[in-house]
C-alpha cells in the first residue's frame, strides 16, 4: 500500500467519525516559543491551551513535520528522519479514551490489515482506565500490555499547562530486527519493536507548583508516524526504503554512480541526503531561507550536511535542485503548492549549494590542516582556535565540523570554541546597538539580500522602470507567492520606488504585470542595499520570476521632492537668521507637509519666523537650479556640504546643491530647479528638548491651498464683521472687550443667584444635628455640575462644620455632590464615600475627594432616598443619631 493511499484511508476513517479534515499547516508555526512545526498537534495548541475557541469539536489531519533533535541519527537507524507526516486525530474536549483507542485498533487491524499479534500497547504506569480500556474494550491480552513510567508515557508541554498520560501502539518487527540483548524488549532502543501510534490524553493541567488538576475539558492528541506505518505495510526494513524516499535514494545513487545496499557507509550517506532534501524542499517552500539564525540556521545546516554527504559519495557538480524537483513530483498529490512553487524553491536550493560547495572546498582543506596540527597523539584534540575560524571565517558549522571529527576519531576543543564564540557575540552585541535594522525580524531581509543581491535603485531619473520579482515577503517570512487580496512585501531586481530613508517617506504607486496588479502603500529600506514594497494585490497571482513595470505615483513623489528641497533651503535660512550653530539635527518629508528638528537654545520670534520664510520664498522665486552628484566624503566635507550629526557615511556619499546657497549630503529625491517648488508656509515652531526646535511647514499646491482657504475664512470673517480685511482686527478688539464686561456682569449676577439659592437650600432641606455638626441635604435648582459644587461649598463654609448634600436633575439624569468640612474628614466622614454609597440609589455611583465629591444615575425616583442615605450615613459616622430640625 502507497504512502498516499494510507494517508487518505486515514483521513477517510476519522471524517466518517465526525472529524474536520484539516490541512497541513506550515512548517513556519504560529507560535514564537517554536520554530519549527515538529508535531501534528503544533497547529492545534491554541485549542487546547484554550486559547483559543475552535470551530469544531473533532479533526483529524496529515501534518508534515521538521524535528532535528536527532540530526546526528538519521541514515543510521532505521526510523529517525528530520522530515515526516504526522497522521493525527484530536478532540478538543468532545470524546476520550473509550473512543480514541478502540478507533486506533480498528484502523490499524481492520482498515491496514495489521497482524494483532504483532502488536504491544504500552500504558502510563498510573492509568488503570487506559489499561482496562485495552484489556477490556477492545480485548488485548495482558502480557501484550506494558506499564512505563514518566519517561516514555507521559506528556507535557513544559513545566506548566496542560498534561496527561499517553499509550503507544508498537509494532514487533521480529528477532531480525533486534539488538539480540537478553533485557531486549518495549522500550529498547533497538528497531525490533517500532512505535507507530501515539495516544495522548491531556486531562491535567500542571501548576508552578507541579501540581496536576483535571482540565475542565478532556482533550485528545494522537499522532501516527507514515512513513513508519508504510515500512511495516510495504514489507522494507526502514523508513528510508518506502515509496517517497526509497525515489529519492535510487535517484541519488543513479546521480553518484552507485548502488544503495552494496556498501553501509555508502547506505547512511544515501538515506541522509534523501531525507534532507525533502526537509528543505518543505522548508524553502514554506518561507524558509538558509540563514545563520534560527530556523534560517536549521535549513542551512540541512542543506550543507546534504551537501557534504553529496561529496562523501563522490559526486562534485550540484544536485540538490535535482532532487528537490523530484521530491515536488513524489510529494506533489498530497502537497500541490511545492508544484507551484517550484523555481522558487530550485533557485534557494542551487543558490546555497554553491554558496556552500566553495565554503566545503576551503573548510575541508583546513580540516586536514588542523588534523595534522594535533600535537599530542594522545588527546587527539583539534584546538578551539581552530574551530573557531572553520565556524567564523570559512562558514563551517560546529557540528559538520565536530560529525567529520567523530569520524576520524578525533575530539574537539568545545570548551574553548564556546569561549571565543561568546567573545564574539559580545562584540557583536555592540556593534548591533549602533545600527537601527540589527533586529531578529530583520532576519527574512538578510537572507534575500544574500540570496539575490542589492535592489538597483533608477527612481532618481525615472518614475516608472521594467522589473522582475525576485522574492516576496509576508508575516515576516519569505514566500513563493501573493495571491489576490494578499498582503504582503514585493522585492524586484531593480526599482523607482524610493524606500523610506534620510527622513523622506516611501514611494506608494502601481506594479503590475500580465493579468497583475500589486497596490504599493509603502516603499521601505529594511536593511541597507534592499527596496521592499509593502500592499496588497488587486488582482492576479505574484510569484518570483515575474516580469513587471513598476510606477510611482507621480503627483505624490512631486510633492515629496518639492518638499525635500525645501528642507534644503530653510536649513540655509535658518543659518542665514539664526547663526551657523543652528544645524539640521532631523526631519520627516512627506507629500503633505516637512517637519525640520534643528539646534536652538530659544523659541524662535515672530519676527524671526518671518525672516526665515521670506528668505526661502525669495530663493524658490529666483528658479535656482539643484543639482546632485556622487563624490568621496573627503571631498564632499573639503567643499563644505553639511553633514546630519551623528550620522555614518560611507566612502561615496551624494550632495545635492541648491545653486550656491546650499549643499548637503543627502540620498533624498528632491526638484530639479527651485521654482517648482512655487512656495513655503510655516505653520509652526515649537520645542522638543533641551536646545532642540521643530518647524513645519508646507510647499507647492498644499501652500497654495492653504492660503487660498486663508483668503476664504478671511472673506467670511469679514461677511460676518461687516468689515474689510484691514478693519477685522480693530473690530475684534471691540468686541471681545465687550464680551469680558458683559462675562463680569453675568460672574456678579451668577454670585447672588447662588447665595439665594443657598438661603433657600437652607431654609427648605432636611437639616440633621449631630453633636457639632451640621448636616443637610435637599434639592436644587441648579443644573451645572460646576455650579452646584460652588453651591455646596458656599452653604458648607456658611454652616461649619458642615455635611451638606445636594441633588439636581439635569437631561433625565440625577446629578449628586457631597461637600465635607475638613474638621468631619478628620472624623472619618468623606464625601466621596457618602457619594458612592448614595449613588447606587440613582442606578449609578461617583466620587472625587474626602472633601468635595460628585456622583449621580440615570434612576431620577431615587434622589429623595439617595439624599437620606447621604444624611443618615454622615450621621452614623459621626456616632449619633442627633436631633432633626
Amino acid at each position: 500500500m502507497k504512502s498516499e493511499e494510507i494517508k487518505a484511508l486515514f483521513l477517510e476513517f476519522f471524517s466518517a467519525r465526525g472529524h474536520r479534515i484539516v490541512k497541513s499547516a506550515s512548517l513556519i508555526p504560529d507560535d514564537p516559543t517554536l520554530l519549527l512545526t515538529g508535531a501534528g498537534m503544533v497547529p492545534f495548541k491554541p485549542y487546547f491551551l484554550g486559547e483559543v475557541k475552535p470551530e469544531f469539536d473533532r479533526a483529524t489531519s496529515a501534518q508534515k513535520c521538521v524535528r532535528t533533535t536527532d540530526i546526528e541519527r538519521v541514515g543510521r537507524t532505521a526510523r529517525h528522519l528530520t522530515c515526516f507526516e504526522m497522521l493525527g486525530n484530536f478532540s478538543f474536549g468532545d470524546y476520550y479514551k473509550r473512543e480514541a483507542i478502540p478507533w486506533a485498533w480498528e484502523f490499524l487491524t481492520v482498515n491496514l490489515k495489521l497482524d494483532p499479534e504483532r502488536l504491544w500497547c504500552s500504558v502510563y504506569e498510573d492509568d488503570d482506565e487506559a489499561y482496562d480500556i485495552w484489556k477490556d474494550v477492545v480485548g488485548i491480552r495482558p502480557d501484550r500490555l506494558v506499564r512505563l513510567g514518566a519517561a516514555d508515557n507521559f506528556w507535557d508541554m513544559g513545566v506548566t499547562g496542560p498534561c496527561g498520560p499517553c499509550s503507544e501502539i508498537i509494532y514487533d518487527q521480529g528477532p531480525e530486527f533486534g539488538c539480540e540483548r537478553p533485557e531486549c524488549g518495549i522500550g529498547c532502543d533497538c528497531d525490533r519493536y517500532l512505535e507507530l501510534w501515539n495516544l495522548v490524553f491531556m486531562q491535567y493541567d500542571r501548576d508552578a507548583e507541579g501540581q496536576l488538576h483535571p482540565l475542565p475539558k478532556k482533550n485528545i492528541d494522537t499522532g501516527l508516524g507514515l512513513e513508519r506505518v508504510a515500512s511495516v505495510l510495504q514489507g522494507v526494513k526502514n523508513n528510508f526504503e518506502t515509496d517517497n524516499l526509497r525515489a529519492i535514494i535510487e535517484r541519488m545513487a543513479e546521480i553518484a554512480g552507485t548502488r544503495y545496499g552494496q556498501d553501509e557507509r555508502t547506505d547512511v550517506s544515501l538515506k541522509i541526503v534523501s531525507d534532507h532534501c525533502r526537509a528543505m524542499t518543505f522548508m524553502i517552500n514554506d518561507g524558509v531561507l538558509p540563514s545563520n539564525e534560527e530556523r534560517g540556521y536549521i535549513l542551512r545546516r540541512i542543506i550543507r550536511r546534504a551537501v557534504r554527504h553529496g561529496r562523501l559519495l563522490g559526486v562534485e557538480q550540484p544536485f540538490l535542485a535535482d532532487l528537490c524537483r523530484l521530491t515536488a513530483d513524489m510529494m506533489g498529490p498530497g502537497y500541490p503548492e511545492l508544484k507551484e512553487n517550484l523555481a522558487f524553491i530550485l533557485s534557494i536550493a542551487r543558490s546555497e549549494e554553491d554558496r556552500f560547495g566553495k565554503t566545503l572546498r576551503q573548510g575541508m582543506a583546513y580540516l586536514e590542516e588542523a588534523v595534522e596540527r594535533v600535537n599530542d597523539p594522545a588527546t587527539q584534540t583539534i584546538s578551539g582556535k581552530d574551530v573557531f575560524y572553520l565556524h567564523d571565517t570559512l562558514g563551517f558549522p560546529l557540528e559538520l565540523t565536530r560529525e567529520i571529527a567523530e569520524e576520524k576519531g578525533i575530539r574537539l576543543d568545545e570548551a574553548d570554541f564556546e569561549r571565543l564564540m561568546q567573545e564574539q557575540v559580545e562584540r557583536a552585541r555592540l556593534s548591533r546597538a549602533e545600527e537601527t535594522f540589527a533586529t531578529p525580524e530583520k532576519e527574512v531581509y538578510r537572507e534575500i539580500l544574500d540570496n539575490f543581491g542589492e535592489t538597483v535603485f533608477v527612481g532618481y531619473e525615472k518614475m516608472e522602470e521594467r522589473a522582475e520579482i525576485k522574492a516576496l515577503v509576508g508575516g515576516g517570512h519569505a514566500l513563493p507567492r501573493l495571491e489576490e487580496g494578499q498582503e504582503g512585501e514585493l522585492v524586484l531586481d531593480c526599482t523607482p520606488f524610493y524606500g523610506e530613508m534620510g527622513g523622506q517617506v516611501g514611494d506608494t504607486g502601481l506594479i503590475s504585470g500580465d493579468g497583475f496588479k500589486f497596490e504599493v502603500g509603502d516603499s521601505q529600506v529594511p536593511i541597507s542595499g534592499l527596496t521592499v514594497h509593502r500592499g496588497k494585490v488587486l488582482s492576479g497571482v505574484a510569484e518570483a520570476g515575474l516580469q513587471v513595470t513598476a510606477s510611482v505615483d507621480r503627483e505624490r513623489r512631486l510633492d515629496i521632492m518639492r518638499n525635500h528641497t525645501a528642507t534644503h533651503l530653510v536649513h540655509w535660512a535658518l543659518r542665514e537668521v539664526l547663526g551657523a550653530h543652528a544645524r539640521q539635527s532631523g526631519s520627516l518629508v512627506e507629500p503633505e507637509r516637512f517637519r525640520f528638528d534643528f539646534t536652538h537654545f530659544a523659541p524662535l520670534s515672530p519676527e524671526e519666523l518671518q525672516r526665515v520664510e521670506e528668505l526661502v520664498n525669495m530663493e524658490i522665486l529666483e528658479d535656482h537650479p539643484v543639482r546632485a552628484y556622487v563624490t568621496t566624503f573627503d571631498y564632499a566635507k573639503s567643499l563644505g556640504a553639511i553633514a546630519l550629526f551623528g550620522e555614518k557615511y560611507r566612502e561615496l556619499v551624494r550632495v545635492v546643491e541648491v545653486d550656491d546657497l546650499s549643499r548637503e549630503l543627502c540620498g533624498g529625491t528632491h526638484s530639479p530647479r527651485t521654482g517648482i517648488i512655487g512656495s513655503l508656509v510655516i505653520l509652526s515652531e515649537s520645542g522638543i528638548g533641551a536646545n532642540m526646535r521643530r518647524l513645519e511647514a508646507i510647499s507647492g499646491r498644499f501652500a497654495y491651498r492653504y492660503r487660498k482657504d486663508l483668503e476664504r475664512r478671511m472673506s467670511e470673517v469679514s461677511g460676518l464683521l461687516k468689515a474689510t480685511p484691514k478693519q477685522i482686527v480693530p473690530r475684534v478688539e471691540k468686541l471681545l472687550q465687550t464680551n469680558r464686561e458683559l462675562e463680569a456682569g453675568l460672574a456678579k449676577y451668577g454670585r447672588s443667584e447662588m447665595v439665594g439659592e443657598a438661603e433657600r437650600l437652607a431654609a427648605h432641606g432636611l437639616l440633621r444635628r449631630v453633636s457639632d455638626a451640621n448636616i443637610l441635604v435637599g434639592m436644587v435648582e441648579e443644573k451645572d455640575v460646576a455650579r452646584m459644587r460652588e453651591l455646596a461649598e458656599l452653604v458648607r463654609e456658611k454652616m461649619k462644620p458642615a455635611v451638606v448634600g445636594i441633588v439636581s436633575l439635569s437631561e433625565g439624569k440625577a446629578n449628586l455632590v457631597v461637600a465635607v468640612s475638613p474638621d468631619l474628614v478628620k472624623r472619618g466622614v468623606t464625601a466621596g464615600g457618602l457619594v458612592k454609597e448614595a449613588g447606587k440609589l440613582l442606578g449609578g455611583g461617583g466620587g472625587g475627594k474626602p472633601d468635595m465629591a460628585v456622583g449621580g444615575g440615570p434612576d431620577i425616583a431615587g434622589r429623595e432616598a439617595a439624599l437620606e442615605k447621604v444624611s443618615e450615613l454622615a450621621a452614623e459616622l459621626l456616632g449619633a443619631a442627633g436631633d432633626e430640625g
